[in-house]
Parts: structure tokens; C-alpha cells; sequence
């Protein structure tokens, strides 16, 4: 997809489809147009196959998230950079992060 296609969520968009992600646990980033949300897992392994998980997924889609790892705590920031903000990418990954998550408990 060229980055003209890539547009950032318009106000209903965010009504819409970011609702439901913040209401998931994920929040707004301070002093820019992102989501982040921290996962807590049972030791380092666990983290580190969610984050395999993860990359194997945005390598597929062609987005690729911002993440800090620490033993067992994830740390994952979501923004388009292509139109500097959130997209439905964002919210597309944000989901399936979710799932991937929810699938190591």
C-alpha cells in the first residue's frame, strides 16, 4: 500500500474504531498520535514468543511496531508513521496483539 493510501482515522473513525481498543486497555500517547499498551507474561520466554507472534504478523502486514522488552514486560507503541498517526493499521495490530496475547495465558 504507497503511503497516499495510508490516511490517519478521521473523527468518526476514532469514535468508531479506536473506542473499543482504548476500552481493551490500550491508551493515548502522550505528545503524539499513538496507542501503547504494557503485557505482563510469566517469564522471558513467554514474552519473547509473544513478540515473535507479533513480528511475524507486521512483517506480513507491512507494519511494524515500536516495542521495549524487559524479562517479562512488553511494552508496545502503535502509530502509522507513513501519515504520522493512528490508522487502521494501528488498530488492525492493536487486535491482533490482543489475541496473541490472550493465547499465552
Amino acid at each position: 500500500m504507497s503511503a497516499a493510501k495510508i490516511a490517519k482515522l478521521s473523527e468518526e473513525e476514532r469514535t468508531l474504531d479506536l473506542k473499543p481498543v482504548l476500552e481493551a486497555g490500550w491508551s493515548t500517547t502522550e505528545g503524539r498520535d499513538a496507542i501503547k499498551k504494557e503485557f505482563l507474561f510469566r517469564d522471558f520466554n513467554e514474552a519473547f514468543g509473544f513478540m515473535s507472534r507479533v513480528a511475524l504478523r507486521a512483517d506480513k502486514v507491512d507494519h511494524h511496531p515500536e516495542w521495549f522488552n524487559v524479562y517479562n514486560k512488553v511494552e508496545i507503541t502503535l502509530s502509522t508513521h507513513d501519515c504520522g498517526g493512528i490508522s487502521s493499521r494501528d488498530i488492525d495490530l492493536a487486535k491482533f496483539i490482543d489475541e496473541a496475547a490472550a493465547k499465552m495465558k
